[in-house]
């Protein structure tokens, strides 16, 4: 690890201000420390943002929605019965995320800040793409949990999260505060795309902090589920996830969301598919149209294939997990 400089910010100003080039934020530190040892990161200053009040914990005003303090360990949402009684999918996102002890440390901002898993980006030797080289190493080497959708071959990554999916699925909204003012952006445009030529993963701004989560009053009348699968003994992210999330009236699926996880660069979220099921009672038949539609633009590599039929299995399981709630 490069010989670095410390300093612990006490207000958002203050990080705002030290964030320039050559910093990085850091929380809980669980991926920017791992990013650092491994050589792929090489901050010059690292600015921890724990010292600064008022980012930690959740609360709910009824009528204005749900807010969840950037700096909230994700230990505090999964063992919350309160929340699991206002936004029980965030809950079931959490109940697999890493160990208990990568929980207790890390944070929200922090998780739906994390950089992919990819190897071949993880190996500082490698050149990669995503790194400012020319082709993406998992093109035509070991892809087995590489991306089967929305790459346009740039980088088959994948999304890590998976909080975003579940908080994407009730419309989410994140706060980023930065020296030129506050800005807030809807969760899923927190995240970029490669078929965009853009070699970052993330849409935050140099010197900006995520401070916050939002969720509204109208995505908390939904009814969520998180399901996921994965490698347990070898990989505790997930291979495929969904989050699905529906308003139910007279058995009828209302205004639904249904978002990808393990399967695209960012949380993959189809309109065209949840227009299959809004205002339907589930069938196996329905939901069979929206998986289709949601992976219709599906091109898998030579060893992620089964990603797609996955998927698709995931969404009927979850969009009758609602339907019978």
């Amino acid at each position: 690890m490069k010989p670095f400089a410390y300093v612990r910010a006490t207000s958002v100003a203050e990080a705002a201000r030290l964030l320039g080039a050559g910093s990085a934020a850091m929380a809980g530190g669980t991926d920017l420390l791992g990013l650092m040892k491994g050589g792929i990161a090489a901050p010059a200053r690292v600015v921890d943002l724990t010292g600064i009040d008022g980012l930690r914990g959740w609360s709910r005003e009824r009528g204005a929605g749900l807010r969840i303090g950037a700096l909230t360990p994700l230990v505090d949402l999964e063992t919350s019965d309160q929340l699991a009684r206002h936004l029980p999918i965030v809950r079931a996102a959490l109940a697999d995320t890493a160990t208990l002890q990568l929980r207790n440390a890390g944070t929200v901002g922090g998780n739906l800040l994390q950089r992919n898993r990819c190897w071949y980006f993880r190996d500082e030797a490698i050149p990669c793409w995503l790194k400012g080289g020319t082709r993406c190493f998992a093109s035509e080497g070991e892809n087995e949990h590489h991306a089967v959708i929305g790459t346009a071959r740039g980088c088959n990554r994948v999304a890590p999260s998976d909080l975003a999916p579940a908080l994407i699925a009730h419309d989410a909204r994140v706060t980023l505060v930065g020296a030129r003012g506050t800005r807030s952006i809807a969760l899923a445009d927190l995240y970029t795309d490669p078929a965009l030529h853009s070699r970052d993963e993330h849409t935050i701004k140099r010197g900006e902090i995520l401070t916050e989560v939002h969720v509204p009053e109208a995505g908390l009348q939904r009814r969520g589920t998180y399901l996921k699968a994965m490698e347990r003994k070898t990989w505790s992210f997930a291979v495929v996830s969904v989050a699905a999330a529906a308003r139910v009236r007279d058995g009828k699926l209302r205004n639904p969301r249904i978002v990808l996880g393990g399967v695209a660069p960012v949380p993959w979220r189809v309109e065209a598919a949840e227009a299959e099921i809004d205002g339907h009672p589930f069938s196996d038949e329905l939901a069979r149209r929206a998986a289709d539609a949601l992976l219709a633009d599906a091109a898998p590599l030579a060893k992620n294939g089964y990603k797609v039929p996955l998927a698709k299995e995931l969404v009927r399981r979850a969009l009758a997990a609602i339907a019978a709630a």
